[in-house]
């Protein structure tokens, strides 16, 4: 099976010792997504805004591995505040308007400050 690395493209996550995408074989998995905009900044707002961001860095990594959010089998999810759960599966939902991905979500203090950080694994063979 050939494994594939993607980098880490952004200012203020290249640093970081990980790798933004690996592929592996038909698998793909996307290291946590936060609401960074493409300088690395934190975006201001609130979960939707936060969400929104997140779901389009989420959907950039994909692209890197030749996938999109239709190829996504599984994402684990966490919230800052779980009062904020049903407005993120409100806009959650706007980006998975066919099948829907196996999800996990649990409420966390995200290692920086924002309200979400999510995770995927993507399925093309």
């Amino acid at each position: 099976m050939t494994i594939e690395f993607f980098e880490e493209s952004n200012a203020g996550t290249r640093t970081l010792p990980r790798s933004l995408v690996t592929k592996a074989g038909g698998f793909v998995f996307v290291s946590g997504q936060v609401a960074r905009d493409e300088n690395g900044d934190v975006i201001a707002g609130g979960i939707e805004a936060h969400t929104r961001q997140t779901m389009k860095s989420v959907a950039h990594a994909l692209a890197l591995a030749g996938c999109t959010l239709e190829d996504v089998v599984k994402t684990t999810v966490w919230l800052d505040d779980a009062r904020d759960f049903e407005e993120f599966n409100r806009v959650y939902s706007e980006f998975f308007t066919g099948n829907k991905p196996a999800r996990s979500t649990i409420q966390a203090k995200n290692m920086v400050d924002t309200k979400i950080e999510i995770e995927v694994i993507a399925y093309k063979p």
